[in-house]
């Protein structure tokens, strides 16, 4: 995989029930700035978003938050960005993030972080992006997803082949070592359907 420049990162926008989740957001900031790869997230300064955001910040990194504006308020918009965009919508909110970054990272987080994983990984099943995804299972949070999976392909609703579409690591710095393991796009984009 070449380098990265920009990853995309989708996680809570509260800190959930267990410190290990913040703890992972701050490594993951933190180790995004001493790697000189931009965060592009959903630009709140709340929760996991703004923990990994802050951590970055704080570590000299550059940060993208892209946010809509009903949501500015809710999610406690973030103004010390090196950039907050604000647009109308959620589809465009995750569309300028996935235009914006160079691979995809998942912590922890709720309904809006299960549909952003979901959306990116089915973007990628459609062959609107070829770009890597990253699923950071922090304490076991996502397991019950991998189940669900599993049983998705046992079921005969997805195939074997798209549920490789994403990487599972257990730890922050496993999902750096993953994207430089992976190889480089493995088929083309229908730009034409983006």
């Amino acid at each position: 995989m070449p380098a990265i420049s920009s990853l995309c990162v989708y996680c809570g926008s509260s800190a959930g029930a267990s410190p290990v989740y913040a703890a992972a957001a701050e490594r993951l900031g933190s180790e995004l700035a001493r790697r000189g790869i931009r965060l592009i997230y959903g630009g709140g300064r709340v929760g996991l978003m703004g923990i990994m955001a802050d951590a970055a910040l704080r570590g000299g990194g550059a940060v993208t938050g892209i946010i809509p504006g009903h949501l500015q308020d809710r999610e406690v918009g973030h103004d010390a960005l090196s950039e907050l965009v604000v647009v109308d919508t959620m589809h465009e909110r995750k569309a300028k993030m996935s235009e914006l970054a160079d691979a995809f990272a998942v912590l922890p987080g709720g309904l809006g972080t299960l549909d952003e994983t979901f959306e990116i990984v089915t973007w990628r099943q459609l062959r609107l992006h070829d770009k890597p995804v990253v699923i950071i299972d922090i304490d076991g949070y996502w397991a019950p997803l991998e189940r669900m999976i599993a049983s998705m392909v046992e079921g005969g609703f997805v195939r074997k082949e798209h549920a490789e579409l994403f990487t599972v690591v257990t730890e922050v710095d496993a999902a750096f070592d993953a994207l430089e393991a992976l190889p480089p796009p493995r088929f083309g984009v229908d730009r034409e359907h983006i």
